[in-house]
């Protein structure tokens, strides 16, 4: 802008961009290959695919709050949960952006589209597992999710990130397990105790196969699990639980047995503590534990006064 201003002062006629009339397929086949590099992939480009179908042809400059609006809705008739649909908005956001930045489109279509409002969602669900189901959840696993449930429970991983655990990243001498890759892009260690020692020590590594879990006959990793932990979660009587719910049993267990929550955040990996304190209710006695040692500093504080008090009276 400013550039702008002093050519025109200069007497030089600014430079006009001129943006050719892209449709929203252009824009996908351009953010597809862009996108191989971040987080959640699968996911975006079945995203993608459902926007392309939809706008396909629609010129980019035609978007507007109304059409994504109207998408929203559409969306929620279909069934989908506020989550769901705010992944949707995400996606189409950051489509625009990049197209704005690619010389795709005008940056006043991306201000339209970015007045678009996300749902209200609740993500507050915490379903976990006692320690009575978690015996008996194991004991109904098949041989090959057995040892990938107790990696769950012990570790409090995501899915994707024990079914990607690569041997290179598993150190059984120093008990500890390091992720390169997590969802929020950071590096993050978590230590191996003897419970999940055993498990990982009883699997036998293959030289032509990196990863710890995979398919004895095919020698691939597991993509998914879905259908055998259903299984296992059916013959041992739980219902409403889903694999991610072990992760929330891994956190929950932590503070039930009064570990921080600072602590129980750093291991699952959080940026903030907005998402641990989901878990804050579990540990009632936290508080009563907190106005307990207030409780004792303040008589402490009383005691020693009191002593010093009785010092200078002495004295004088």
């Amino acid at each position: 802008m400013h550039k702008r201003k002093a050519d025109i002062k200069d007497g030089k006629q600014p430079e006009i961009k001129k943006i050719a009339n892209h449709t929203f397929r252009e824009l996908a086949e351009e953010y597809i290959p862009w996108c191989e590099r971040q987080r959640g992939i699968k996911q975006k480009k079945l995203i993608i695919k459902q926007l392309t179908t939809m706008y396909g042809n629609l010129p980019l400059r035609y978007f507007n709050t109304r059409i994504v609006e109207q998408y929203q809705t559409e969306r929620m008739k279909k069934g989908n949960k506020p989550a769901t649909v705010n992944n949707h908005l995400a996606t189409i956001k950051h489509m625009f952006t990049k197209a704005v930045d690619w010389n795709m489109v005008e940056e006043e279509v991306l201000k339209r589209i970015r007045k678009v409002k996300l749902l209200e969602a609740n993500n507050r669900r915490l379903r976990f597992l006692s320690k009575e189901e978690c015996n008996s959840l194991l004991d109904e696993c098949a041989f090959h999710l057995k040892s990938i449930v107790t990696t769950a429970l012990n570790t409090g991983m995501r899915k994707e990130e024990i079914l990607s655990l690569k041997w290179d990243n598993v150190d059984l001498k120093h008990g500890s397990i390091l992720l390169d890759k997590t969802k929020n892009g950071e590096r993050r260690e978590i230590p191996i105790n003897q419970k999940l020692r055993e498990t990982i020590s009883r699997i036998i590594p293959r030289l032509d196969v990196p990863y710890v879990f995979y398919n004895l006959k095919s020698g691939n990793r597991y993509q998914r699990v879905t259908r055998s932990f259903a299984t296992a979660c059916r013959r041992a009587g739980i219902r409403d639980f889903k694999f991610h719910d072990l992760r929330h049993t891994f956190a929950s267990h932590l503070v039930m047995a009064g570990i921080d929550l600072t602590t129980v955040r750093e291991l699952l990996g959080h940026k903030t503590l907005t998402m641990t304190l989901r878990y804050a209710h579990l540990a009632p006695s936290h508080k009563v534990k907190a106005v307990d040692i207030l409780e004792n500093a303040i008589n402490e504080n009383s005691t020693i006064q009191k002593l010093y008090n009785q010092g200078i009276n002495n004295n004088v």
